[in-house]
């Protein structure tokens, strides 16, 4: 256990929230001190049932979103809050002088990130949004065999493919088939991490144009508008790269990246939520064709790369790293202007792609 701890608080009960409890407590260098709720009692009910599983020495108080703010002993907020809420509540927070993790989509527009990591940079607080994969020891490997030039030469494609199958109760009931509060739909909540991986395999680089496509929408019964749940699009990058994605919540679960480029390709078959188990892992193709005569040899050619990181909820985990290098800038004093600005370009992407789509998939130039 470090010396200093982060002081955390959640505000809001959403249910990825469940998890990142866990990794507060797994984290080493941070505690939860509260959780709030627009309900007392709402907050208390799930701190009742995460203690009951995995507890903190001391349980976390129940309060409300301004209670939690008000409270002196609070470093940092975890804002897990529908995105049609979020720019009011991140500002809140800052100007309360709380350390913001934000979850993804972390706006509703560019524009109004913009405004929030301002009100961070005002008040001398850290942003960071909630991407779990970032944190990962898995990203360090890749980003190796992607930069060795031999591995995958020079890199021209990058494809990926993120959805889940919806239920009607899903579709029924979801805040994120309301376009009051997910507007972009599936764009936005498996759109974040697709649009993030293309940046990253790319330096950050951003696309000279974007291409979208709305395939599919829909809208629960009280949502005034529909919204994507079927979204593909192309990226176009300086140097001839190209990225594609494809994201759903109508197909089931698929999670994969593909980067190819002019001396192979390189596969993971689970970028954001990865496999169950003791190790995350990639694998590297360099496939040979040879003609000898009649034969026409396909070799297979395949390397794969194990990290040792367990999947879920564990010491080393993606999720506990976020919450570990979150609450290390914290402690430390220090603020990394890298994580608000990639969170802005990534914004900056997403709405492009947005925008396209309403416009037939016509190009958007960035």
């Amino acid at each position: 256990m470090a010396d200093k701890l982060c002081r955390w608080g959640i505000l809001g009960t959403a249910g990825i929230a469940r998890k990142n409890w866990e990794s507060i407590r797994n984290s080493t260098n941070a505690t939860l001190l509260a959780v709030a709720s627009r309900a007392t009692e709402r907050a208390e009910q799930f701190i009742s049932e995460c203690q009951s599983c995995v507890p903190f020495p001391a349980t976390p108080k129940g309060c409300t979103y301004e209670e939690l703010l008000a409270n002196p002993n609070i470093d940092a907020v975890y804002i897990p809050l529908p995105t049609g809420l979020r720019k009011e509540w991140v500002i809140k927070a800052a100007n309360a002088g709380k350390h913001v993790m934000c979850e993804k989509p972390c706006a509703i527009s560019a524009e109004d990130l913009a405004e929030m990591i301002a009100a961070c940079d005002k008040n001398k607080v850290q942003f960071m949004d909630g991407v779990m994969f970032m944190h990962s020891a898995r990203l360090n490997r890749v980003r190796e065999a992607l930069d060795d030039g031999q591995s995958i030469g020079q890199i021209k494609r990058i494809a990926c493919g993120f959805s889940f199958c919806g239920s009607q109760e899903f579709v029924d009931g979801n805040i994120r088939v309301s376009s009051n509060l997910e507007p972009a739909g599936c764009l936005g909540d498996l759109g974040w991490y697709s649009i993030r991986f293309a940046l990253w395999t790319m330096k950050y680089q951003m696309p000279k144009q974007v291409s979208g496509r709305l395939l599919t929408a829909n809208k629960r019964a009280d949502s005034p508008q529909q919204v994507p749940v079927e979204f593909s699009a192309e990226l176009f990058f300086d140097g001839g790269v190209s990225a594609a994605f494809y994201n759903s919540f109508i197909t089931e679960h698929q999670q994969w990246v593909n980067v190819s480029g002019t001396k192979g390709h390189l596969v993971l078959p689970d970028f954001v939520l990865p496999f169950y188990g003791a190790e995350v892992a990639f694998t590297v193709h360099n496939p040979k064709f040879e003609v000898s005569g009649c034969q026409f040899n396909m070799e297979e050619h395949t390397r794969r790369v194990p990290v040792a990181e367990l999947a879920n909820n564990a010491p080393n985990a993606q999720e506990t790293h976020l919450f570990r290098n979150f609450s290390e800038l914290v402690v430390s004093g220090r603020r990394d202007a890298h994580w608000p600005d990639i969170a802005l370009k990534t914004q900056k992407v997403l709405d492009a792609c947005l925008k396209s789509a309403h416009e037939g998939g016509a190009l958007v130039t960035l």
